[in-house]
């Protein structure tokens, strides 16, 4: 199944060439927010991918916080979902699963569920026809436990009601989901018999060599993992900062220190901005070994209804998130925590920033406007890096 299980995630030297400081410092400075911000970027140029990252602020907004690094981990959030998908086409290529697979196929106690019936691929589309969210954690506010399987159930139940009848072939029209990365998450777990921190390493993480992982993963592989770690929320419930911990409550329900389908990864910029590359190494034909673009069409393909495709989505509305820099077939993802990743494949650009928007409250909206301006200033120092020979250094295998 894991052709490339003799690498390691022993970690790249890779070069930074371009200063990207400007760029995070807008996020924390000028707009204000987050109080750390890390960026990292980069470029395919003369046959090699040029690399810049930049970090600014400090971990909280308090004076004595230790400073932001470009390897500072955060919570990626829903930047979780990318590798999800990413791992569902790993084990299509396997011919572990296939992506159109009913759920009630794979997950046999799901059979019984509105659900059972939607393939493996509309759910990761956001085409299940699924709410948007529900606060599944809630018995963890009184102290209480959660059943996994009964969250699931209630989940593969929670279809929307503008979505009865027959399903058609491109599914129901899209809206933005975590409960079919939740149901998506339970069956690569149910057809591996791994949990699933641990798959998305074998499939993804491993494979690329980066430093990313579930809270319990990176723990085990990072120093001082909770003292490094950008921290998200202060919230009451939880026994004050959140820290070392997942963000999202109904991925800690489900999963605690291990990762749901929806969230639950750590890690940092420049290997977020490396998971980016590898992806348009696929799409290139550069790396057939991990994916090729065969592999990789499902994923990133423009479906109907709307801009979310399956565990990306498309940049969209007047003033994107990427800014205006990157290309009109940009392609990435959000995090609820104030993370991001925007992939342009016609430039070969990657975009990634990551901050803790989320601390201490996340009432913080100011994310929103910060966004674009930090893209097009990456973007701008991207372009603007040279492009000799001396791009060489930073060619990535």
């Amino acid at each position: 199944m894991n052709e490339d299980s003799t690498r390691t995630r022993e970690r790249h030297s890779v070069a930074i060439g371009v200063d990207l400081g400007a760029a995070a410092a807008l996020a924390v400075d000028t707009y204000r927010a987050a109080p750390a911000a890390v960026v990292a970027a980069a470029r395919r140029t003369g046959g090699a991918w040029r690399f810049g990252a930049g970090a600014a602020g400090k971990l909280t907004w308090e004076a004595a916080s230790a400073p932001a690094t470009i390897e500072t981990p955060f919570d990626l959030a829903s930047l979780t979902k990318p590798v999800t998908a990413l791992t569902l086409a790993r084990l299509h290529r396997a011919c572990v699963l296939d992506r159109s697979e009913p759920l009630g196929d794979v997950v046999p106690w799901l059979n019984m569920t509105i659900s059972s019936d939607i393939s493996l691929d509309l759910l990761s589309a956001h085409r299940a026809g699924l709410e948007a969210h529900r606060a599944f954690f809630a018995p963890l506010v009184e102290g209480r436990t959660v059943g996994a399987r009964a969250l699931l159930c209630e989940a593969a139940g929670a279809r929307r009601s503008d979505c009865r009848g027959a399903i058609g072939d491109d599914g129901f029209p899209p809206v933005y989901s975590d409960l079919g990365y939740l149901l998506l998450g339970a069956a690569i777990v149910e057809r591996t018999g791994d949990e699933l921190d641990r798959v998305l390493t074998r499939e993804v993480i491993e494979p690329l060599c980066l430093r990313l992982g579930s809270a319990r993963a990176l723990a085990q592989l990072i120093p001082d993992f909770e003292d490094r770690v950008a921290p998200t929320e202060v919230v009451a419930f939880r026994g004050g900062l959140v820290r070392g911990v997942v963000h999202d409550e109904n991925a800690l329900a489900l999963s605690g220190h291990g990762a749901a389908g929806h969230a639950g990864l750590f890690g940092d910029a420049v290997s977020v901005a490396e998971l980016g590359v590898a992806v348009l190494d696929a799409l290139s034909g550069r790396s057939a070994a991990w994916l090729d673009a065969n592999d990789l069409e499902p994923l990133v393909r423009t479906r109907p209804g709307g801009s979310l495709l399956a565990g990306f989505d498309r940049r969209s509305g007047e003033t994107p998130t990427s800014g205006s820099l990157f290309g009109p077939r940009t392609f990435g993802h959000l995090g609820f925590t104030g993370t991001s990743l925007w992939i342009d494949p016609d430039a070969e650009l990657v975009g990634v920033l990551l901050t803790n928007r989320v601390h201490p409250s996340r009432e913080a909206l100011a994310i929103r406007a910060a966004r674009p301006a930090v893209y097009d200033a990456m973007a701008a120092a991207m372009f603007d890096a040279p492009t000799s020979a001396d791009a060489d250094a930073c060619e990535r295998a």
